[in-house]
């Protein structure tokens, strides 16, 4: 073990930056690396001849975050998984859920924005509400539990928000609500049997993880699952008033390899997602904000789907990882593969021979992701 300048402890593993020869071992799901006896653990046997569209991910190249661009690559990314009739009926209300983490508590790099580094990009909202309203959604609402009100004229969001005749809501407080309601689990509850949600969750037909591409000390991944953290009031969900975050979600000493991921699941099933987009174009590496090791990079993709299980796997590998890894190895190194996790509730497959990828095949995607090595 080595300790870092605030005297955090992290293990001391070599080489943790994948070279493109252990990307495509992890990564690849192609014919050519079978035939060259390449084969990552999720493909040890054979696949299934059909698999359920909701298994269907699919993968967009974009280099950057150019309107067009991005509005074009989301759409080919919504043509891929057979477009958005299932779950966007006329007159839809429609809750994007962005990620924000931080708000102003934190700086950015240098040379690089916020939403380029480990918030979602406003361009890739303004692009999916867009599209949202073109598949037939009446009302968009843009929400997220934000660090401080500042946060969304601070990225641009108000003048997304305006554009797009959308409503911002801070899930910290109850407004436009009298008060928050209680969100059951459902059966096979794991850490809460319910949650206080601000009711605007409840009322929408149609509910959008619009996550960033990101490790996570604790989870390992930082995803469209792990997006619904900021679904509560900080407030109702902390171990004390000292803190800002959502402390009661982590626990404290060995509880925090165990809690976290199964509050991440019981927040998946308190509020299903219908839609996980996953914005990786511009993001950064080595954690889900900017301290210890977090450093900018440019992955240049886009990676949607209909069940958030399976988005998050094919972005996990997308990454550089395997999705099906076990504790402690890359990235669940601090904690449980909740992917895994939600395989076994029957919430999606993180196997990824049960995983349809379309449109940009996974091995073709380069990028070298280190993990959350210090925070």
């Amino acid at each position: 073990m080595k300790a870092n300048n605030n005297g955090t402890q992290h293990s001391d593993l070599n080489s943790p930056r994948l070279t493109r020869r252990d990307f495509l071992k992890l990564a690849g799901i192609t014919a050519g690396l079978v035939a060259a006896g390449c084969q990552p653990m999720w493909l040890e046997t054979t696949a299934p001849a059909t698999l359920p569209q909701s298994a269907r991910v699919a993968i967009a190249q974009a280099k950057t975050y150019d309107g067009v661009l991005i509005k074009q690559k989301i759409q080919d990314l919504l043509d891929a998984l057979g477009g958005l009739a299932d779950i966007v009926k006329a007159g839809a209300r429609v809750a994007l859920k962005v990620n924000l983490t931080g708000g102003m508590h934190f700086s950015p790099p240098e040379g690089f924005t916020a939403p380029e580094s480990y918030v979602t990009h406003p361009e890739v909202v303004r692009a999916l509400g867009e599209l949202l309203f073109d598949a037939g959604a009446g009302e968009l609402y843009i929400v997220e539990a934000v660090y401080d009100q500042v946060s969304y004229p601070a990225w641009g969001y108000d003048q997304v928000a305006k554009g797009l005749g959308a409503t911002l809501i801070d899930l910290n407080a109850p407004a436009p609500y009298p008060d928050f309601v209680r969100f059951p689990t459902g059966p096979g509850w794991l850490i809460y049997e319910d949650f206080l949600f601000n009711p605007i969750l409840g009322e929408v037909d149609t509910f959008i993880s619009l996550a960033k591409m990101k490790c996570h000390f604790n989870c390992g991944i930082t995803l469209s699952m792990k997006n619904l953290v900021g679904l509560v009031p900080y407030t109702h969900y902390r171990l004390s008033e000292d803190h800002w975050w959502r402390s009661a979600f982590h626990g404290e000493g060995e509880q925090t390899k165990t809690r976290l991921p199964r509050v991440i699941l019981d927040l998946n099933r308190a509020r299903p997602i219908h839609f996980a987009l996953i914005d990786g174009v511009m993001t950064a590496e080595g954690g889900e904000s900017p301290r210890g090791s977090f450093r900018p990079v440019q992955p240049g993709m886009l990676i949607a789907g209909k069940n958030p299980v399976a988005t998050d796997a094919v972005a996990t590998a997308a990454m550089g990882f395997d999705p099906l890894a076990s504790p402690p190895t890359l990235p669940f190194i601090r904690s449980d593969n909740y992917l895994t996790m939600a395989g076994e509730l029957g919430m999606g497959s993180n196997d990824l021979r049960r995983v349809e990828v379309v449109g940009t095949a996974l091995d073709d995607v380069k990028v070298q992701f280190g993990p959350a090595w210090e925070m």
